[in-house]
Protein backbone atom coordinates (compact mmCIF):
# COMPACT_ATOMS: atom_id res chain seq x y z
CA UNK A 1 0.00 0.00 0.00
CA UNK A 2 1.71 3.36 -0.97
CA UNK A 3 0.30 6.63 -1.95
CA UNK A 4 -0.11 8.16 -5.35
CA UNK A 5 0.27 11.70 -6.12
CA UNK A 6 -2.46 11.86 -9.32
CA UNK A 7 -0.55 14.47 -10.99
CA UNK A 8 1.16 16.10 -13.64
CA UNK A 9 2.59 18.83 -11.50
CA UNK A 10 6.13 19.07 -10.91
CA UNK A 11 5.84 22.17 -8.74
CA UNK A 12 3.12 20.01 -7.21
CA UNK A 13 5.57 16.96 -6.65
CA UNK A 14 8.48 19.62 -5.10
CA UNK A 15 5.47 20.91 -2.49
CA UNK A 16 4.82 17.95 -1.13
CA UNK A 17 8.22 17.10 -0.52
CA UNK A 18 8.84 19.90 1.35
CA UNK A 19 6.73 18.28 4.06
CA UNK A 20 9.19 15.08 4.07
CA UNK A 21 6.31 13.11 1.65
CA UNK A 22 7.65 11.48 -1.50
CA UNK A 23 4.97 9.62 -3.10
CA UNK A 24 5.38 6.08 -4.50
CA UNK A 25 4.40 6.59 -7.89
CA UNK A 26 3.38 10.13 -9.77
CA UNK A 27 0.39 9.36 -11.77
CA UNK A 28 -0.44 12.15 -14.23
CA UNK A 29 -4.46 12.39 -15.04
CA UNK A 30 -5.91 13.29 -18.25
CA UNK A 31 -9.96 14.30 -17.65
CA UNK A 32 -12.15 17.33 -19.13
CA UNK A 33 -11.61 19.72 -17.02
CA UNK A 34 -14.13 22.50 -18.68
CA UNK A 35 -15.86 24.86 -16.12
CA UNK A 36 -19.56 23.82 -15.85
CA UNK A 37 -21.87 26.37 -16.28
CA UNK A 38 -22.38 28.79 -13.78
CA UNK A 39 -20.30 27.06 -11.28
CA UNK A 40 -18.54 29.12 -8.78
CA UNK A 41 -14.29 28.98 -8.50
CA UNK A 42 -14.45 27.13 -5.01
CA UNK A 43 -16.99 24.19 -6.29
CA UNK A 44 -15.24 23.81 -9.61
CA UNK A 45 -11.62 23.48 -7.55
CA UNK A 46 -12.95 20.84 -4.95
CA UNK A 47 -14.58 19.11 -8.17
CA UNK A 48 -11.10 19.19 -9.78
CA UNK A 49 -9.81 17.32 -6.91
CA UNK A 50 -12.22 15.10 -6.60
CA UNK A 51 -12.22 13.51 -10.17
CA UNK A 52 -8.38 13.54 -10.55
CA UNK A 53 -7.96 11.40 -7.29
CA UNK A 54 -11.38 9.75 -8.33
CA UNK A 55 -9.57 8.58 -11.64
CA UNK A 56 -6.10 8.08 -10.10
CA UNK A 57 -8.11 5.95 -7.42
CA UNK A 58 -9.69 3.28 -10.22
CA UNK A 59 -5.78 2.50 -11.67
CA UNK A 60 -4.76 2.08 -7.93
CA UNK A 61 -7.36 0.69 -5.85
CA UNK A 62 -5.15 -0.81 -3.05
CA UNK A 63 -3.40 2.45 -2.72
CA UNK A 64 -3.82 6.14 -1.13
CA UNK A 65 -4.78 8.82 -3.85
CA UNK A 66 -3.64 12.35 -3.26
CA UNK A 67 -4.65 15.03 -6.28
CA UNK A 68 -5.04 18.64 -5.89
CA UNK A 69 -6.60 21.59 -7.82
CA UNK A 70 -5.61 25.27 -7.73
CA UNK A 71 -7.72 28.18 -9.55
CA UNK A 72 -7.09 31.58 -9.58
CA UNK A 73 -10.41 33.71 -9.20
CA UNK A 74 -11.18 37.04 -10.02
CA UNK A 75 -14.69 37.78 -8.87
CA UNK A 76 -16.53 34.90 -10.65
CA UNK A 77 -14.38 34.19 -13.07
CA UNK A 78 -12.17 31.45 -13.24
CA UNK A 79 -8.64 31.99 -14.65
CA UNK A 80 -7.21 28.84 -15.84
CA UNK A 81 -4.08 27.96 -17.47
CA UNK A 82 -3.85 30.40 -20.97
CA UNK A 83 -4.23 28.74 -24.18
CA UNK A 84 -1.28 31.84 -25.35
CA UNK A 85 0.47 35.00 -24.30
CA UNK A 86 -1.92 36.65 -26.06
CA UNK A 87 -4.14 35.26 -23.24
CA UNK A 88 -1.81 35.21 -20.45
CA UNK A 89 -1.46 38.97 -21.21
CA UNK A 90 -5.48 39.33 -21.44
CA UNK A 91 -5.31 37.73 -17.43
CA UNK A 92 -2.71 39.88 -16.09
CA UNK A 93 -4.67 43.25 -17.42
CA UNK A 94 -7.42 41.90 -15.28
CA UNK A 95 -5.37 40.79 -11.84
CA UNK A 96 -3.51 44.74 -12.42
CA UNK A 97 -3.97 46.53 -9.72
CA UNK A 98 -6.79 45.09 -7.66
CA UNK A 99 -6.99 41.58 -5.21
CA UNK A 100 -8.10 38.30 -6.77
CA UNK A 101 -8.70 35.02 -4.86
CA UNK A 102 -6.73 31.60 -5.67
CA UNK A 103 -8.73 28.37 -4.61
CA UNK A 104 -6.88 25.41 -3.72
CA UNK A 105 -8.32 22.05 -3.35
CA UNK A 106 -7.01 18.72 -2.15
CA UNK A 107 -8.49 15.08 -1.79
CA UNK A 108 -7.10 11.65 -0.69
CA UNK A 109 -8.93 8.50 -1.27
CA UNK A 110 -8.52 5.83 0.73
CA UNK A 111 -8.03 2.08 0.19
CA UNK A 112 -11.65 1.58 1.28
CA UNK A 113 -12.83 4.15 -1.07
CA UNK A 114 -12.95 6.75 2.38
CA UNK A 115 -12.81 10.45 0.58
CA UNK A 116 -11.57 13.08 2.75
CA UNK A 117 -10.85 16.50 1.50
CA UNK A 118 -9.73 19.86 2.33
CA UNK A 119 -9.39 23.79 0.19
CA UNK A 120 -7.72 26.92 0.94
CA UNK A 121 -8.61 30.67 0.05
CA UNK A 122 -6.07 32.64 -0.09
CA UNK A 123 -6.01 36.67 -1.52
CA UNK A 124 -3.39 38.17 -3.44
CA UNK A 125 -3.41 41.69 -4.15
CA UNK A 126 -1.77 43.15 -7.23
CA UNK A 127 0.00 46.81 -7.81
CA UNK A 128 -1.09 48.53 -11.19
CA UNK A 129 1.32 46.40 -14.16
CA UNK A 130 2.62 49.22 -15.84
CA UNK A 131 2.88 47.91 -20.09
CA UNK A 132 6.13 47.63 -20.07
CA UNK A 133 6.44 45.72 -16.90
CA UNK A 134 4.29 43.64 -18.79
CA UNK A 135 5.53 42.85 -21.85
CA UNK A 136 9.21 41.97 -19.41
CA UNK A 137 6.89 39.37 -17.77
CA UNK A 138 5.03 38.02 -20.82
CA UNK A 139 8.67 37.46 -22.66
CA UNK A 140 10.08 35.54 -19.55
CA UNK A 141 7.05 32.50 -20.37
CA UNK A 142 6.41 31.95 -16.68
CA UNK A 143 3.16 32.24 -17.53
CA UNK A 144 3.03 29.25 -19.64
CA UNK A 145 0.71 26.53 -17.66
CA UNK A 146 -0.26 28.28 -14.64
CA UNK A 147 -3.97 28.82 -13.58
CA UNK A 148 -3.95 32.96 -13.77
CA UNK A 149 -0.86 33.12 -16.11
CA UNK A 150 1.79 33.25 -13.15
CA UNK A 151 3.88 31.24 -10.41
CA UNK A 152 3.80 32.75 -7.19
CA UNK A 153 7.84 32.26 -6.41
CA UNK A 154 8.18 33.70 -10.18
CA UNK A 155 8.70 36.80 -11.63
CA UNK A 156 5.26 37.69 -10.74
CA UNK A 157 6.44 38.41 -7.15
CA UNK A 158 7.51 42.18 -8.07
CA UNK A 159 3.58 42.81 -8.65
CA UNK A 160 2.37 41.72 -5.60
CA UNK A 161 1.99 43.85 -2.87
CA UNK A 162 -0.30 41.39 -0.44
CA UNK A 163 -1.08 37.87 0.31
CA UNK A 164 -3.24 36.61 2.95
CA UNK A 165 -3.01 33.18 3.33
CA UNK A 166 -0.50 30.55 2.14
CA UNK A 167 1.85 30.64 -0.73
CA UNK A 168 2.48 26.95 -0.85
CA UNK A 169 -1.50 26.67 -2.11
CA UNK A 170 -1.38 29.47 -4.55
CA UNK A 171 1.40 27.47 -5.86
CA UNK A 172 -0.66 24.78 -6.58
CA UNK A 173 -0.89 22.53 -3.24
CA UNK A 174 -1.90 23.67 0.67
CA UNK A 175 0.41 22.00 2.36
CA UNK A 176 -0.74 22.57 6.00
CA UNK A 177 -4.10 21.30 5.20
CA UNK A 178 -2.69 18.26 3.03
CA UNK A 179 -0.29 17.31 6.03
CA UNK A 180 -3.63 17.55 8.19
CA UNK A 181 -5.07 14.39 5.56
CA UNK A 182 -1.74 12.65 5.30
CA UNK A 183 -1.81 12.49 9.14
CA UNK A 184 -5.25 11.78 9.47
CA UNK A 185 -4.43 8.78 7.56
CA UNK A 186 -1.30 8.00 9.04
CA UNK A 187 0.32 8.17 6.14
CA UNK A 188 2.53 11.61 8.11
CA UNK A 189 4.29 11.26 11.39
CA UNK A 190 4.33 14.46 13.57
CA UNK A 191 7.95 14.42 13.32
CA UNK A 192 7.96 14.29 9.49
CA UNK A 193 5.77 17.58 9.14
CA UNK A 194 8.44 19.79 11.27
CA UNK A 195 10.43 22.12 9.00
Amino acid sequence: MGLILASASKQRLALLQQIAVTPTQVFPCDIDESVHPKELPRQYTIRMAQQKASHAHQKFPNDYVLAGDTVIACGRRILGKPADRQEAGKQLRLLSGRAHRAYSAVCLIAPDSNVSQRINMSRVSFKPIASDELEIFLASDEWCDRAGSYHIYGLVQKFIRNINGSPSAIAGLPLYETAQLLRGAGLLSATQSKP
